[in-house]
């Protein structure tokens, strides 16, 4: 019997421990600057998060610094006061000066969401927007939240659902079947109403609302479109107007999030007339406005129609303002002002111009810009340069852009760190994080030079994170077969693969393999705990980015059209083979984790490689594509994915529905052998069955090969979350020679699944998956997703007569 040291000692290399070990980093979601008397010390503030692993839940905090600038132009910085939780707290928004900040919240008792405002002489204003009864819900996240104030701080701009009646409850004097205005609001209560899909099920008609603090009430802002949802509002410089993105609603709302391909533009509200006018292009996915300190410039993004659903951008200005803005409070400026020369574009000519094009075939400078939106405060103080954080390769790198010059100059370009991300740009000051697989987020600051002296950029750590230990990374250039084209052909364009290694001396090491979803998105090399984690437990880790990923540029996202199920398969599979051959790992233990269309890949090479993988672990895997035309909030996609034509009007075709189940994993299900995989239960998503599967410790325990039972604790102590980090509503794991078991629903994936190996088997019988038939991969699945033994059975050896009587 093992003592309770060596029990101790085993717990504490357990994946719990290891998880619990790495999710204490905190990651910064949000930081605000505000100047101090005398211009030269400034405040920050920032949001933090991090998993509270025994409460089950989000932990977010506040952190407040100080920082001083000495006299050789350095920063010195330090902290201001301690840590303080963060409750019940939706949004949060900084005034112009510093001096004020907006916050939302919700009362945890009424459920009433309330607008306050704060000062250095504690809360002025406070507003219950729900008794108010001008508008619904209040949006939070998502592309169309907001929370802006004007340049004069009297009035505050935010999103909201429009206000439905509400139908008035039946009286008991009521006359059965007599007619009255209730029957109106009954009627309306059922109307079927259109929402903007995967994520925003709960968005439909959003209005713009205007928040006079003087006044303390609510406006809901008359004049947008009818065809049009707004977002991303923000106020004219002379606050007699709002900037707003408007979606349009035709031919239907299709699903917005992750989808950067939907027409859109740029608005913009006269509030004394009540006219609308359209500032950027008539056809075209306009998004991201921001304003420039002087109010003269607008900065946006712009993509085009259709094709893949995330493409590269292009950035484009706006000219100079007819009024002048209100001016703003003066604070020193640490750059030069440069407008000499600037564009003399008016809003009444509807002039834009382009200052960064999409590129096509990247450089070693400048792959484009692929970013869902820019920072929230980006521009210089001189209104000429502009910050951005964007992928370049499988970097996020800080980019500075002279809107001017039309250049881009790489601030971070080289660093040690993969992944930067800017929180603030504020006078001349940046905030920013950076981390890298091996490094958990770090809060740095720099004060940003005169233009055309920005390199190097001194970086001061704010909130320095240590290195992981027992994890090193590196990226590998996969060059695919150019199959008869060309080398400079779109299609045979190099691609990038990160490799996570760990620092142990047990090599060769197994490979678990992570292609990501998207298609089209991007692993970069930023800080992921259960990576990390499944390095620290003697793993290797490959985050493939197969040609079609972002950062690489048009060419090569436009590469996967019409080659879905075929390019990406084999790039995958191109990267493990030259990871295999190059570096110390495993080529017999090697396991699949991914999700949503990574999990797609995995099932073919499943099915292609049988013998190669040993074990799988899917969450929302997409494995029948035509399946997903009828629930999808994206139809488009499985049309254009495939190079066919999609219309609104058009009913599917037999040969459209059969070239999509040919490039489906479900038609090769056969070949995949019993016991390799764990699929997750179908739930409430609308571009794949949402499932918090087996996930990554699942997978490692199965390509680990361990003998012994492979037990993994529960979710309060630490669980190892997917590759993606996104959860669902159950699971079922299957490892070979391992027995399922069901997650359990509604926890969003959190919680590890016990996996309990089957006994051996008998001397001279072929091991299950091996050379016994392949078994077909649906009704395995069917059979073990029918778990009957409920959500939580308790595998202890004095269970066993129990299960047994219970079979």
């Amino acid at each position: 019997m093992a003592s309770g040291t060596e029990r101790g000692a085993e717990a504490a290399g357990s994946p719990a421990a290891c998880y619990r070990e790495l999710s204490r980093f905190a990651a910064i979601t949000r930081a605000a600057l505000g100047a101090a008397a005398g211009g030269q010390t400034f405040l920050l503030y920032t949001e933090c998060s991090r998993p509270d692993l025994p409460r089950r839940r989000l932990l977010r905090f506040s952190r407040h610094y100080s920082l001083r600038r000495t006299g050789s132009g350095d920063l010195a910085v330090r902290r201001a006061a301690l840590s303080a939780e963060i409750h019940n707290q939706l949004l949060s928004q900084d005034s112009p000066t510093g001096q004020r900040r907006a916050v939302l919240s919700r009362c945890p008792r009424r459920g009433h969401e309330l607008l306050e405002v704060w000062g250095s002489g504690g809360r002025s204003h406070s507003v219950d927007l729900t008794a108010l009864g001008k508008h619904g819900e209040v949006y939070t996240e998502g592309p169309f939240a907001c929370l802006a104030w004007s340049r004069s701080e009297t009035r505050l701009l935010y999103v909201a659902e429009k206000c439905r009646p509400k139908p008035r409850p039946p009286c008991p004097w009521d006359v059965p079947g007599a007619a009255g205005p209730a029957e109106e609001d009954e009627e309306e209560e059922f109307v079927y109403r259109e929402d903007w899909g995967e994520a925003l099920s709960t968005r439909s008609v959003p209005v713009l609302c205007a928040l006079d603090l003087e006044g303390s009430s609510v406006s809901v802002l008359e004049g947008v479109p009818e065809h049009l949802s707004p977002g991303q509002a923000l106020w004219s410089p002379d606050d007699r107007g709002v900037v707003f993105v408007g979606w349009w609603h035709e031919p239907f709302r299709l699903g917005l999030s992750a989808c950067s391909n939907r027409r859109s533009g740029v608005f913009y509200l006269d509030l004394a007339g009540g006219r609308c006018e359209l500032l950027s292009a008539e056809r075209g996915a306009a998004c991201s406005p921001r304003l420039s300190p002087d109010g003269r410039r607008l900065l946006y993004l712009e993509g085009g129609l259709g094709g893949p659903h995330r493409q590269c951008l292009r950035l484009r200005m706006g000219g100079e303002w007819a009024r002048p803005p209100i001016p703003l409070p003066q604070f020193p400026r640490w750059g030069t002002s440069l407008t000499a020369g600037s564009p003399q574009l008016t809003w009444q000519t509807r002039q834009t111009a382009t200052v960064l094009d999409v590129v096509q075939e990247p450089t070693e400078a400048f792959t484009g810009l692929y970013g869902e939106a820019l920072p929230p405060r980006c521009w210089a103080a001189d209104s000429r340069r502009a910050v951005l954080g964007t992928p370049q390769r499988s970097r996020t790198d800080l980019l500075l852009v002279d809107t001017e010059a039309a250049t881009v100059t790489n601030l971070t370009a080289g660093s040690p760190e993969g992944c930067w991300e800017l929180l603030t740009l504020q006078w001349d000051l940046l905030v920013a994080t950076c981390s890298a697989p091996h490094r958990p987020p770090s809060l740095v600051a720099a004060v940003l030079p005169p233009a055309g002296r920005e390199l190097p950029l001194r970086w001061v750590p704010v909130e320095d994170a240590p290195t992981v230990p027992g994890v090193t990374w590196k990226t590998l250039t996969v060059h695919p077969l150019c199959s008869g084209q060309s080398p400079a052909a779109h299609g045979a364009q190099a691609f990038e693969a990160l490799l996570l290694s760990p620092t142990d001396g047990t090599a060769p090491h197994p490979l678990v393999v992570c292609p990501h979803g998207g298609p089209h998105a991007v692993f970069d090399a930023r800080w992921r705990p259960s990576m990390a984690a499944l390095c620290r437990l003697g793993f290797a880790v490959l985050l493939v980015n197969y040609r079609g990923s972002l950062g690489f540029g048009q060419a090569g996202i436009s590469s996967l059209l019409s080659h879905v199920g075929e390019q990406d398969v084999a790039d995958t599979q191109l990267a493990v083979e030259q990871a295999l051959s190059s570096e110390p790992l495993d080529p017999h233990r090697l396991a699949l984790l991914a999700g949503s269309h990574g999990a797609f890949i995995a099932l073919h090479l499943l099915s292609r490689e049988p013998e190669r993988y040993q074990a799988c672990a899917l969450r929302s895997p997409v494995s029948n594509l035509p399946a997903l035309l009828g629930t999808s909030d994206i139809p488009d996609w499985r049309y254009t994915s495939l190079g066919l034509p999609y219309s609104f009007e058009r009913v599917p075709r037999a040969e459209d529905l059969a070239a999509m189940l040919l490039r489906s994993p479900i038609a090769q299900a056969a070949r995949v052998r019993q016991g390799q995989t764990g699929c997750g239960v179908p739930g409430a998503g609308c571009r794949a069955p949402t499932a918090g599967c087996a996930t990554g410790a699942d997978a490692g325990a199965a390509v680990r090969g361990c003998p012994g039972p492979a037990r993994q604790p529960h979710a309060s102590a630490g669980a190892v979350p997917g590759a993606a980090g996104q959860g669902g509503t159950g699971a079922a794991a299957v490892v070979p020679g391992g027995r399922p078991r069901a997650g359990r629903r509604g926890d969003g994936g959190r919680r590890l699944r016990e996996l309990r190996p089957l006994a051996p088997p008998a001397p001279g019988a072929a091991p299950e998956g091996r050379d016994r038939p392949a078994q077909p991969l649906v009704p395995t699945v069917a059979r073990r997703l029918c778990w009957p033994w409920g959500e939580r059975w308790p595998w202890g050896p004095h269970q066993e007569q129990r299960r047994t009587e219970r079979t």
